[in-house]
């Protein structure tokens, strides 16, 4: 019997390890994750349903076809964001759908995830942005999708834009994006 609790002490701490480092590790509801992986590092982003139904699916669905996956961060303002999704790589592209805006009382705080737009609220479609700090003036103007849970560290490394417009040169790109749920 000891022997076997000895064992059974061993395997719980390799699972243990396995629990803190494995994919799915940090996938509190795994269908509503994603995984976005960096040259730094993995961010882990839950997408809340709750806030915005239509976009978290178009979202789901935008990273399953691996739309997102080379694309570049091509606009990151120091204090402010960084914005990615465009399949230009300059802030005129989308997927080709839009998306009603689906605005919510919830703040932009630190690691929020939200939709670009133009100056029309239902024309959202594949470029999001991720905030570094509160920024109260975008608050029920654009819609929420999700929240960085961890990783938030390696979007703060992500190469800086111009002063100004923020457009960078020589941009970063997002290796991939997974849904927590599809991660081998």
């Amino acid at each position: 019997m000891r022997r076997f609790l000895s064992r059974f002490s061993a395997l719980l701490a390799v699972v243990g390890i396995m629990a803190v480092t494995g994919p799915t590790a940090d996938a509190g509801d795994p269908e509503n994750t994603l995984f976005l992986d960096l040259e730094y590092g993995r961010v882990v982003i839950e997408m809340r349903p709750d806030l915005a139904p239509k976009h978290v699916t178009q979202i789901k669905k935008l990273v399953r076809e691996k739309f997102y996956d080379g694309l570049t961060f091509h606009r990151v303002i120091g204090g402010f964001m960084a914005q990615g999704g465009d399949p230009n790589g300059n802030g005129s592209g989308g997927s080709g759908v839009n998306i009603p805006a689906e605005f919510s009382d919830e703040p932009h705080v630190r690691g929020t995830v939200s939709m670009a737009r133009s100056s029309s609220p239902d024309s959202a479609s594949s470029q999001f942005f991720i905030v570094f700090a509160r920024s109260k003036w975008l608050d029920g103007q654009y819609t929420i999708w999700g929240q960085v849970t961890e990783g938030m560290q390696f979007v703060g490394k992500l190469k800086r834009g111009a002063p100004g417009s923020g457009a960078v040169d020589d941009p970063d790109k997002i290796i991939r994006i997974q849904v927590a749920a599809d991660a081998k």
